[in-house]
Formats: C-alpha cells, sequence, structure tokens
C-alpha cells in the first residue's frame, strides 16, 4: 500500500476544489499529435527521475495528485495518484515515431480500489483505444499487468489514470512499451449442468429479457470454449457419456470447442473426494488403469466419431490428492502417476493433437503445485496444459494466483489456464437451498456482491492469466454460468430436491437474464 503522504502534499490536497469538471472528456482528447518530450521509446519508466518525462492532467487544472514517491517496485521510486479529496487525473507520455505494429505495455501496480476507474490506456494510436482496469491489492503485493494495441501513424500515448474518490490511491512503476501482443486463446464457460436445467424448465434471456438459447447467448457474449464434465454411471443419468455426446453438438453447432473434464466418479470428484466408480469399485490397481483408458478412450472416440471431436481434455478434476482412492491416492505417487498415463495415453490415441491439461484445485498455493508437478513429471506423466481453480473467497489473493501462474509456467515450460472461477452478484439465494457463498465476511475484499464486483472479478482473473509471460497465459473458464435456481437440479444427483447453491454466481440473474460479466469474455 502506498505511504502515508507528507503534510505539505496533504495540505496541498486538502486545498483542491471539491467541484469536479468533465475531465472525462478530456481525458479521451486526442493529445497534440507529438509533444516537446514525444520520443519513440518510454522512458523514466521506473519514476527514478521523478515526474521528467511524464505530463499530468487533472479535473482542477491542478496536478497535485500525481507524484513520485519513495518505495519503488524494482527501484527507489513510483508514481503514485492519491489525494484527500475526490480527484480525476492522467499521468501520460506521447511517442512518436513508432513503426506501425501491434504494441504491448507492461506495468507493475497496486491500488487501494473503490475508484470510479482506474485504468491503463494506450490512445491515440491509430486504432480503438485499449483499457486494463487496476485490480484491488491486498498486503502490499505488486501485480503485472499488461495491454495491447495496434499502432498505425506512428504515435501512441501511454496513459495511467485514476477517476477516485477522496483517499483512494494507486502504485505504478517498471513500465515497458515493446513490440508484439498478448490476447486469452480460450475463453470458456463450465456448462455441465445446462442439458438438465433446460429439460427441468430452465430459461434463458440475453440482457433485454429476450428468451434464447443459453449457448448463443453465452457465444455471442465472447466465450468460445465449453467445458464438460464426465461421470461413469450417474444416479440422474446426466453428465455421462451419451448426455455428453448430445451437449457436445450443441456446442459445436454454435462455433464453440469442447473441453471434456473426465471426473473418473460417478459423483463430483475434488480435492476432498475422489471416489471411484461403483461399476469399478472392487477392481485391483491394473484393472483400474485398464478402466481409466477403456472409458477415456470410449468417450473421446464417441466424440470424434460424430464429428464434435475433444480440443482439450481434462485427466482428473482438482487431482491434489489423486484420483480414484484410494489406489491413486498421491500417498503412493508410482500408482497416481500410472493411472495419469492410461487416461493421457487413450486420450493420445483417440487424436494425438488433443491437448492435455492436468487440473488442480487451490490455485494460489505455489508450493503444493512444485510438489505434485515435480512428482508428476519426474515419473514420466506428460501434458501440455497446467489447469488451476481460483475461488477468490477460498484461494487467496489475485497476487497469490499470478505469483503461482508465473512461477510454474516457467518451471515446466507450460501453458497455464483458470479452469474454474466464478463470483456472486448477490448474496440471499432464489430457492430455499442455502448458497455456498452467502455473507458479507466470506467475500474477498474489494469485490461486492453485485453485477459490477462479479464483473470486476472476472476481469481481474483474466488480466492476471493475460500477463502470464512468454505467452502462456492460455484461458480462463467460467464454472457453471447457466446453473440457476431450477427445481430437481440440485447438488446431488440422487436427490432432485437438494438444490445447487450457486445460482447466486451465475452469469444469468434471478430473472434469467444475461449479467454484466459475460461481456469480459470478448473485451480480452
Amino acid at each position: 500500500m502506498h505511504a502515508a503522504p507528507s503534510p505539505i502534499r496533504q495540505t496541498r490536497g486538502l486545498l483542491r476544489t471539491a467541484a469536479l469538471t468533465a475531465l472525462a472528456a478530456l481525458l479521451t482528447a486526442a493529445l497534440p499529435a507529438a509533444g516537446a518530450r514525444a520520443a519513440a521509446t518510454l522512458t523514466n519508466t521506473g519514476f527514478e527521475s521523478g515526474a521528467t518525462g511524464w505530463s499530468t492532467w487533472s479535473a482542477t487544472g491542478q496536478d497535485a495528485a500525481s507524484y513520485t514517491e519513495a518505495g519503488g517496485r524494482s527501484g527507489s521510486s513510483r508514481l503514485t495518484h492519491w489525494s484527500a479529496s475526490a480527484y480525476r487525473v492522467e499521468t501520460y507520455q506521447y511517442l512518436s515515431g513508432l513503426a506501425d505494429g501491434t504494441y504491448t505495455l507492461t506495468a507493475w501496480v497496486r491500488s487501494s480500489g473503490g475508484q470510479n476507474a482506474a485504468y491503463l490506456a494506450l490512445r491515440n494510436c491509430g486504432s480503438a483505444e485499449q483499457r486494463t482496469d487496476l485490480p484491488v491489492t491486498s498486503n502490499g503485493a505488486w501485480m503485472r499487468l499488461v495491454t495491447s494495441v495496434a499502432v498505425t501513424g506512428g504515435g501512441c500515448t501511454v496513459s495511467i489514470n485514476s477517476d477516485a474518490r477522496a483517499g483512494n490511491w494507486i502504485n505504478v512503476d517498471d513500465l515497458s512499451f515493446t513490440r508484439g501482443s498478448t490476447g486469452l486463446p480460450v475463453k470458456g464457460v463450465d456448462v455441465s449442468s445446462l442439458r438438465k436445467s433446460q429439460d427441468l424448465g430452465g430459461v434463458y434471456r440475453d440482457a433485454s429479457g429476450t428468451a434464447g438459447d443459453p449457448l448463443a447467448l453465452l457465444k455471442s457474449a465472447g466465450a468460445g470454449y465449453g467445458r464438460l464434465k464426465v461421470w461413469v454411471d450417474p444416479a440422474d443419468g446426466y453428465n455421462d457419456r451419451a448426455r455428453v455426446l448430445q451437449t457436445a453438438k450443441r456446442l459445436k453447432a454454435n462455433g464453440m470447442k469442447l473441453l471434456v473434464d473426465f471426473h473418473y466418479s460417478d459423483i463430483w470428484a475434488d480435492p476432498g473426494a475422489q471416489t471411484k466408480p461403483a461399476a469399478w469399485s472392487a477392481h485391483t490397481y491394473d484393472q483400474l488403469r485398464a478402466d481409466v483408458y477403456a472409458h477415456t478412450h470410449d468417450v473421446l472416440n464417441a466424440l470424434k466419431a460424430q464429428g464434435t471431436p475433444a480440443d482439450m481434455v481434462q485427466i482428473g478434476n482438482e487431482i491434489n490428492t489423486g484420483l480414484l482412492w484410494p489406489e491413486g491416492s498421491t500417498d503412493d505417487w508410482d500408482r497416481t502417476a500410472g493411472l495419469l498415463r492410461s487416461g493421457i495415453d487413450a486420450a493420445r490415441a483417440v487424436a494425438p493433437s488433443t491437448r492435455i491439461a492436468l487440473h488442480l484445485a487451490h490455485g494460489g498455493d505455489n508450493a503444493l503445485y512444485r510438489w505434485w508437478f515435480d512428482n508428476a513429471t519426474a515419473r514420466g506423466v506428460s501434458f501440455d496444459v497446467i489447469a488451476v481453480s481460483f475461488y477468490g473467497y477460498w484461494h487467496g489473493a489475485l497476487s497469490d494466483l499470478q505469483a503461482n501462474l508465473d512461477d510454474i509456467s516457467a518451471r515446466y515450460g507450460k501453458q497455464v489456464m483458470v479452469a474454474e472461477t466464478a463470483y456472486p452478484f448477490r448474496l440471499d439465494s432464489k430457492d430455499a437451498h442455502e448458497n455456498i457463498i452467502d455473507l458479507p465476511a466470506e467475500l474477498a475484499a474489494g469485490y461486492p456482491a453485485t453485477p459490477a464486483g462479479q464483473a470486476q472479478w472476472l476481469r481481474d482473473v483474466m488480466n492476471v492469466v493475460e500477463a502470464v509471460p512468454g505467452g502462456r497465459g492460455l484461458g480462463v473458464f467460467y464454472w457453471e454460468p447457466a446453473w440457476t435456481a431450477v427445481p430437481g437440479n440440485g447438488w446431488d444427483p440422487a436427490d432432485p430436491s437438494s438444490g445447487n447453491g450457486w445460482e447466486n454466481q451465475a452469469l444469468f440473474d434471478y430473472a434469467d437474464r444475461l449479467l454484466p460479466a459475460a461481456a469480459w469474455m470478448r473485451h480480452r
């Protein structure tokens, strides 16, 4: 967090007039074609020379809300936006003489949160302005953000913006502006509950209230992938081979790719439960390896045969502690690895080019991921993608997620993705079943349980993955956006009255309308 301002600076801030002019128009107006400090490279990127090379505009004509102070991320100084009264300020640097092409701005940031807006922008570049919002940070952690823009005409403005309430602050340091682009190749949704929901009468509407195909609505919002879990023989018959094949047809018909998530169970598999399918319960370890191979091959081959092949495959779901307990528990890593290799071999026998993902929960726990993947790789487990679950109310700060993704993507030379995330847009329940997250104390700091807070959460998770160095940030999946409160579509496949506890984290509100968070899949 930023250091307390000096008494002189506090006095200057307090003397600022509270009446703000229409700076929003000012901040989006074109800057001069070139300024006295215009150059082809970003200068004073660590603010070690104070404000030299940077210009500032503010709502009142005073620049006191933008200043440099001690406490840089890597050097001695940083840029700070702060005032004791409400303020709007832009700190910018105009570049000229640029060769046409795509450029990426990288910056390390911290933020108190609470602003009306706080963001990095690339504007006046000959193409549409590009923005990346600053996330709320905690424990003094710096976070890296990126945003890219197509430059035509030789010029571009690098801009740091705050529209803030009294006492809100941001810190920015260590910027770079280089040739190349970023982005998220995979933006997806887990729609495993959708078929059952619609069979039981579930309705989905666009933001204006017009009913429509939920997959088409999510695709139009930017989702390019659908994730489907596979159970072996579930009590209600949903999420089995036959139902997955049916929903896969719908996904492909809507122009979406397919991630198949094998649970190797008849019910939920996660770090606390990896229950063998009933049909495999008495099998030996060697038989279980054969079961994993046959089941994986059967489902994927059937998808291929009907013209809807899997584009990515998860071998197990949240397998922190292994799979198919007790034989596949990580208490015996040799056996865990053998089961994983059986599933991977089956997937590659069907389609050698299909990307293989291994998926753990607790996406901010770097020690867990190093321990797990060191053991897996030492035993010859071959994979393409490291997938994580990251829920801010359980798994720590976004800076923890960033640090883990940065480390494991480099350590293992793999792409990384968030296979599960979600956030509530309200706390009360629509049905009689208690929501999983239903108290203010359970929320992630800085993210209210509102449609805007939900959108902010998804936006910031996507920002973190996009910023993974070397283009190794693959993408983000929103978990169960269509699991609305439909009677009979509950947690327990054996109990229609169980309720789902998730409707307040769906991407459709209690009137079945698509929420604003969905649109962030299109913006990244």
